[in-house]
């Protein structure tokens, strides 16, 4: 398989290494985060309010950057922002108390879940369709998704480093579990690095329009509300509140859960690139849904699993199944907009997604602190599902160039 479609430029190249070495970071600390503030003495609820203020400063952030893409050169932005990782991952390293960590959280670009939640997610996405032709968008999507889903899997893993060299140095867990963070704060400054390579492609054409969005309008947004449905089911089991369930209810360690998530990364990684063949012949919103409500069946059968292995076998196999419509999601949403409305689309698609991600938290750490059976999973999983239904039915028929 070739790493780039054919025709892609050297810029495509340097977006798919940033998001590669920003998913290394995301998926170590998405797992290392809740057994953190845990060894710091919080409780499941003060660690649901770290990540749902984690998931609304993005949002804000995203938002405010988004809405205004045309008018920043978009190598500083990306390098700015990259600084900001920087100074994410130097404050959870130094600060311990809890108001101080949630402005950290609010402020920076953390990542409670693998997935990307910053603002280098849509700025990045608006870039890539200029990279390579229209036939190649989905597959190029994939492959941003099979190395984001992949890296952030060996992220996972290596989040039981820190509790071995902990044990193996007699530190603290509290102290051994943020050298996670000053990693992550290392892995800025390379992103940093690999930003300066861009070309001068990557900059806004003098004649960008000075309306982000205009004759796409109404149809991002319905997508936009539809996105949020989906992202608030996904509130209720982003990773960290995942990694707290197994540990509360299993008693599952960092490296065990480490471990799960690896190999659940690595099976999303590569259902990306299946993806690309499925969507070729049943079209991308067929995509997005079929492969997408099963999955949501499997997390609702996962909170009735009487024991860790079952449970796991239910994650991993939603896993093969859940990320599927990621490219598709994000290819559909730039062939339905025009070039100049890319930056703002990405952004407006993606902004609700964050905001409505940060109310759920709150209710599942309350629900973990309360109880230890999966009613994040099966209200998250429900959500989801409807989700699915009302998309197939809206954009059914309403097909990207390429597909007419």
């Amino acid at each position: 398989m070739r790493l780039l479609p054919e025709g892609a430029t050297h810029d495509a190249s340097v977006l798919l290494e940033t998001r590669g070495i920003r998913a290394f970071g995301d998926g170590l600390v998405s797992v290392v985060l809740a057994a953190y503030l845990v060894a710091l003495g919080y409780s499941s609820a003060r660690i649901g309010v770290i990540v749902s203020v984690t998931l609304l400063g993005s949002a804000a952030l995203t938002l405010a950057v988004g809405l205004r893409a045309n008018a920043y050169p978009r190598r500083k932005l990306l390098q700015l922002v990259s600084v900001l990782m920087f100074a994410t991952g130097v404050g959870f390293a130094v600060f311990t108390g809890f108001w101080a960590l949630a402005v950290v959280a609010m402020i920076g670009t953390l990542n409670p879940s693998s997935g990307d939640v910053s603002v280098f997610l849509p700025t990045e996405q608006a870039l890539l369709p200029a990279t390579v032709s229209d036939q190649d968008r989905t597959a190029l999507f994939a492959r941003y998704s099979l190395i984001g889903s992949l890296l952030a899997a060996f992220g996972a893993l290596s989040a039981g480093v820190p509790g071995w060299l902990g044990d193996r140095w007699g530190w603290t867990t509290a102290s051994s579990l943020r050298l996670a963070f000053v990693v992550y704060a290392g892995l800025a400054v390379v992103v940093f690095a690999r930003y300066r390579s861009l070309s001068s492609a990557v900059e806004p054409a003098s004649h960008a329009p000075s309306t982000p969005l205009g004759p796409s309008r109404a149809v991002v947004y319905r997508l936009a509300v539809l996105f949020s449905l989906d992202a608030f089911g996904g509130g209720f089991v982003i990773t960290a509140m995942l990694v707290l369930w197994l540990h509360n209810r299993f008693g599952l360690s960092v490296a065990v859960s480490g471990a799960v998530f690896f190999w659940a990364g690595v099976l999303s990684a590569f259902s990306a690139l299946v993806a690309v063949r499925v969507a070729k012949r049943i079209g991308l919103v067929r995509t997005m849904v079929f492969t997408h409500l099963p999955a949501n069946g499997l997390l609702i059968l996962t909170a009735f699993m009487p024991s860790a292995p079952l449970a796991i076998g239910c994650l991993l196999a939603r896993s093969a199944l859940s990320q599927m419509d990621v490219p598709a999601r994000t290819s559909y949403v730039m062939a339905v907009v025009s070039p100049e409305e890319r930056p703002a689309a990405a952004s407006v698609t993606n902004v609700p997604r964050s905001l409505a991600a940060a109310l759920p938290p709150f209710a599942a750490g309350w629900l973990l602190h309360v109880t230890d059976f999966g009613w994040p999973l099966v209200i998250g999983g429900t959500v989801k599902a409807v989700y699915d239904l009302l998309l197939l039915h809206q954009f059914r028929d309403q097909r990207p160039p390429e597909e007419l």
